[in-house]
């Protein structure tokens, strides 16, 4: 039974419900589908499962992209609808007929709505009753020729299968190690090695024989000479006497001057402390998150524009029609229409070190959006399709949300708290290193900071950022090796509240996302100490695994976390940028997979290669 039933625009402007349904829904589904189903481009996927408020439940959906229409269909998971999605196809249609932009209220409905409902309803039931009638009659078949080769396979005795013989009238074969994998291949006319009911002794010219390695074995493996091919010539003198050792060469040292050392760090000055790490204010220069980054608003030329009236698209319309299509415009886009075009930009997209899973679904998300409409006059398909993807790459990357740090540092601050980010990550990101950057821009915003040493794990973490904490003058707030870090965190920033500091950096160990025992501590440390940013470090290197690490920390935050609204990864910190080149993918798969933002973006190895993520050249970049 259908729960809930409803028209709108996508401006979201509801145009009709169905009043006989009048369930009242537990928690808010439809707004859930258009936050995170619509507005993320994934309305190419077939429906949406809702789970919250104790409710569970299907959505499905189509698109009328000529009007701007959704029609949306909400029930019970636990029921198999099978005429929704034949339901939603006939009142699109009916409700294209009647529908007027300047309408806002579509009484007249109802009455037809209930029409195509039960004429859906009664397809579905015919389509049911005659899948119940065919299937015995398939399975019979099916039972009875498995029982016959099993039968045959059963007969044979063990090696006739290999003779050549009266073994080959046999349709069904046994596997080598007599285990049978359920399946029977039917094979005519030859097999393996039998050609004709002919032994095929060619077959196995040039195969490795391996009686000759048996042979080997039994003799010790004392034969250690190369096989020599037939008719070529050995030089006798290159045989290498087994007996003679090769020594190794003197090294002749010269009088040259000794070369410098080649040490990039920065000169150790003797501070009196003993400890010969040098105290370095916080005067590197501004950091590159307060620089606008400038790109050039060049627009590509028509030859580099995707697909660019491509070959699969010419062979099947012709030079002429394709030419008539793009000064006359077509009626309505098809799937047909879009796919050369979809097919090159998903390749373009793949090249870029986009996961591929992500570039299908955005592909299907832009036909989605683009089927049914008209073309314009005088624009090709592959213009059309390019122009729909970079305002789904836009829309996708441009944070739906503030991400204003230093906003809501000083929020904090006025309610007498330090602002809390927990850095979290796999093995060997970067997460201290950038640790150390973030907290190099906040200093130069006056913010005071202290790091925490959590990363209880590793051998020479707590050095590390002990050293990042010297080098820049913030505090450190640390216990050693083998601790638990969530009590750690939870020390650390009651000695910040203490001492006034802005801002508490949690430094942890990294982990891969499917090592439990290390993903259920983090789990704690963010549960028992409520950070206010979770950042997820992540290479920018990565292309498909970018999708696995994202989708399985968010999966085991909110598995092994006890509470019933578990916190998730709130941002993204991508390291690693200035190695890519134009292989930008990366933010956005992990953008797609988690939602979340792309706060910072790490350039290189001094606490000023920080920066924000500029959104228009991400795209430029994935459309080039």
């Amino acid at each position: 039974m259908l729960e809930q039933l409803l028209i709108f625009t996508r401006g979201g402007l509801i145009l009709w419900t169905c009043k006989e349904l009048g369930n009242a829904l537990r928690g808010s589904p439809i707004d859930t589908l258009i936050r995170s189903c619509l507005l993320e481009e994934r309305s190419g996927a077939a429906s949406y499962n809702y789970d919250a408020s104790g409710a569970s439940y299907i959505l499905k959906w189509t698109f009328h992209n000529e009007l701007g229409l959704v029609f949306v269909a909400v029930y019970q998971r636990i029921l198999h609808l099978l005429y929704v999605d034949e339901l939603l196809g006939m009142m699109k249609r009916e409700f294209s007929e009647i529908y007027d932009p300047k309408r806002t209220d579509y009484y007249d409905f109802d009455e037809t709505f209930r029409q195509l409902r039960k004429e859906a309803e009664a397809r579905a039931e015919e389509l049911k009753k005659s899948k119940q009638v065919s299937k015995p009659v398939n399975d019979g078949k099916k039972q009875g020729q498995m029982k016959k080769g099993m039968l045959e396979g059963g007969n044979k005795k063990k090696g006739e299968s290999n003779d050549g013989g009266d073994a080959d009238n046999g349709k069904s074969y046994k596997l080598e190690n007599s285990q049978s994998n359920g399946s029977h291949v039917d094979i005519e006319g030859s097999r393996a090695g039998v050609t004709n009911n002919k032994e095929n002794t060619s077959s196995n010219n040039g195969a490795f024989d391996v009686s000759k390695l048996q042979k080997l074995k039994s003799k010790g493996g004392k034969k250690t000479d190369t096989v020599v091919s037939k008719g070529s010539k050995v030089d006798p003198g290159s045989k290498v006497d087994p007996k003679k050792k090769i020594t190794k060469k003197n090294r002749v040292w010269d009088d040259s001057p000794k070369e410098t050392k080649l040490d990039f760090t920065d000169p150790v000055e003797e501070n009196g402390n003993g400890n010969g790490i040098d105290v370095v204010a916080t005067d590197h220069g501004e950091s590159m998150m307060d620089k606008e980054e400038i790109i050039s608003s060049d627009s590509e030329s028509e030859d580099e524009e995707v697909g660019k009236d491509s070959k699969p698209d010419t062979k099947k319309k012709g030079w002429f029609s394709s030419m008539f299509n793009s000064i006359a415009g077509k009626a309505n886009l098809e799937k047909s229409d879009l796919e050369p075009a979809l097919k090159a930009l998903k390749d373009r997209l793949m090249t870029k070190n986009v996961a591929e899973e992500i570039a299908e679904k955005l592909c299907e998300s832009v036909a989605a959006s683009l089927e049914g409409k008209k073309l314009a006059s005088f624009t090709r398909i592959s213009s059309t399709v390019q122009a729909a993807m970079e305002e789904a790459l836009l829309r996708i990357l441009t944070p739906r949300r503030s991400i204003d740090i230093l906003r809501d540092v000083h929020a904090a601050k006025e309610q007498r708290k330090p602002y809390v980010v927990v850095f979290v990550g796999v093995n060997g990101v970067g997460k201290s290193t950038n640790l150390a950057k973030v907290a190099y821009w906040l200093l130069q915003h006056n913010v005071s900071v202290m790091m925490a040493a959590c990363d209880t794990f590793r051998s020479g973490a707590v050095e590390q950022l002990r050293t990042h904490a010297r080098r820049l003058q913030i505090p450190i707030f640390e216990k050693g090796y083998e601790k638990d870090p969530a009590v750690v965190a939870k020390e650390a920033i009651q000695e910040a509240t203490r001492n006034g500091s802005d801002v508490v950096l949690v430094d942890t160990a990294g982990r891969m996302q499917d090592n439990e025992p290390l993903m259920r501590a983090l789990s704690k440390l963010i549960y028992l100490n409520s950070p206010d940013l979770v950042l997820f470090v992540g290479e920018a290197l990565v292309g498909n695994d970018a999708v696995d690490q994202l989708s399985k920390f968010n999966q085991k935050l909110a598995d092994l976390s006890p509470s019933p609204n578990p916190r998730l990864i709130d941002g993204i910190l991508l390291t690693k940028f200035d190695t890519i080149d134009d292989k930008v993918g990366a933010a956005l798969s992990m953008v797609y997979i988690s939602g979340a933002p792309v706060m910072f973006v790490g350039c290189g190895q001094s606490y000023t290669d920080l920066k924000k993520l500029n959104v228009k050249s991400i795209v430029k970049t994935l459309l080039k």
